[in-house]
């Protein structure tokens, strides 16, 4: 019943997906339109299939990333795109279907999908540019048992119960959001973002839309450290950037998503959060981040936290491919008793001969007293401390072969190691492994293959 499940939801976004290709090509051939015009995007004509910006007021003006984040200015992004009168519509997509087997007493083997999808629409109102974005995610349909295994992963619930060794599905709507961009002169730029369900001013670019991840199916280790704000109910963001440099403050509702992942969660905007990023040249992007978080866990509804985000994001390009890495670092505190958890993470992917990928990922985490515990209910007075730092080391390749035009479809494969702390080898064994096998699907227009 899983795969037939599976099959059925894949099949039906994949029909979606070349419909919308053939209409894309159609507009193009009739219009002619130089995709170029996109507001604050160009082709990059030395990495085929993509679009990049040309600026730091370019990059924010395209919107590409998660919530108001920003990459590298010469990252590339793949898309359909086709215009629409005033409007450029445009529409972004990552799918994985993914056989993942582990090793260890903890371990599970599964075969499950994770994806996210992102129609937008632009055009310009007055001075300034209106963005009106959605993003949507299968995961609540293709990931059984509310989580997938992962090992030595912790963060929300199951069945009412703490998730252990397993990464909790996206919810099928991860974003819903209004922009605003207002131009104040050549190199300036107010912007306005509101959302009943998005992404706030915290860290770097969520994993899943990172251009050094991409290519990965899995979440981190650290996602509960660094990015895991990013799916939050009821935030505001305004935001103000000149030359090279932002500042950004929102408002949000801090309770993570609960076990219904197919609604919109409502709640008081509660915490807060600012965000300063430098874009010091076309290659490079830094931020940091603090934040002050309400009643975060479920588990934990008493406890606030304190949040602090640092990362460095390089993009090189290549001949028919680029190179994009992150540096990240997260740390969590729990306000009413002081515990600190940091996780600090090194990811890489390099692009070449347009159809070839190859990446790792390096992470080394603080984990908590509760993955002890497992999926089982908390016992009475139960105290969540630090108990040891786990690391895990990835690295995989993946090689498209595009079955279906304006399609990128790859077949891939990634195995993880893991450092395990003595406080844990009882549990895990000294040796823990995982390996997945996947096909990965992602969409873009004809004249950027």
């Amino acid at each position: 019943m899983r795969l037939l499940r599976i099959v059925f939801v894949w099949s039906f976004f994949v029909a979606a997906i070349a419909a919308s290709a053939q209409q894309n090509s159609g507009a193009q051939d009739q219009s002619g339109m130089d995709h170029s015009h996109m507001p604050g995007m160009q082709m990059d004509h030395a990495a085929p299939r993509t679009m990049q910006a040309g600026s730091f007021v370019e990059e924010i003006l395209g919107h590409t990333s998660s919530g108001t984040s920003a990459e590298p200015n010469s990252t590339p992004v793949s898309m359909l795109m086709t215009k629409r009168g005033p409007w450029m519509l445009m529409f972004h997509a990552n799918v994985f279907v993914v056989d993942e087997q582990q090793s260890s007493p903890r371990g599970a083997d599964r075969f499950f999908s994770t994806s996210w999808f992102m129609p937008m629409a632009q055009r310009k109102v007055g001075r300034g540019v209106f963005t009106a974005r959605v993003m949507l995610s299968a995961e609540p349909a293709t990931v059984s048992e509310r989580s997938y295994p992962l090992l030595f992963q912790q963060g929300e619930t199951a069945f009412g119960n703490p998730i252990a060794d397993g990464q909790h599905p996206h919810n099928f709507f991860t974003e819903v959001a209004v922009l605003y961009d207002l131009k104040l002169g050549a190199k300036s730029l107010f912007s306005f973002y509101a959302a009943p369900v998005g992404d706030p001013a915290i860290g770097p670019t969520a994993y899943a839309h990172r251009a050094s991840a991409m290519e990965d199916p899995l979440a981190t280790l650290g996602h509960h450290q660094e990015d895991s704000t990013h799916i939050s109910d009821d935030v505001v963001t305004a935001g103000l950037t000149y030359r090279s440099a932002r500042i950004e403050f929102s408002g949000f509702h801090g309770r993570e998503p609960n076990e219904n992942r197919w609604t919109i969660s409502q709640g008081g905007i509660d915490s807060w959060s600012t965000r300063f990023t430098v874009q010091p040249g076309k290659n490079w992007s830094g931020q940091y981040s603090y934040a002050r978080i309400k009643s975060p866990e479920a588990l934990f509804a008493a406890e606030d936290q304190e949040r602090m985000t640092a990362s460095v994001m390089y993009n090189r390009p290549l001949h028919f491919g680029n190179w994009a890495s992150t540096l990240v670092w997260g740390r969590t505190r729990s306000l009413p008793d002081n515990s600190i958890f940091n996780s600090y993470l090194v990811e890489s992917s390099v692009r070449f001969r347009t159809s070839n990928y190859i990446w790792t990922r390096i992470e080394n985490v603080e984990r908590s007293s509760e993955l002890i515990i497992g999926q089982n209910p908390l016992p009475a007075g139960f105290e969540e401390e630090p108990i040891g730092r786990v690391q895990a080391y990835t690295a995989g390749y993946d090689h498209d072969i595009d079955l279906v035009p304006h399609l990128a479809s790859a077949v891939g494969a990634q195995v993880t190691v893991y450092g395990v702390p003595e406080t844990l080898r009882g549990i895990y064994g000294s040796h823990p492994a995982g390996f997945a096998v996947f096909i990965r699907l992602r969409p873009y227009s004809s004249n950027q293959r």
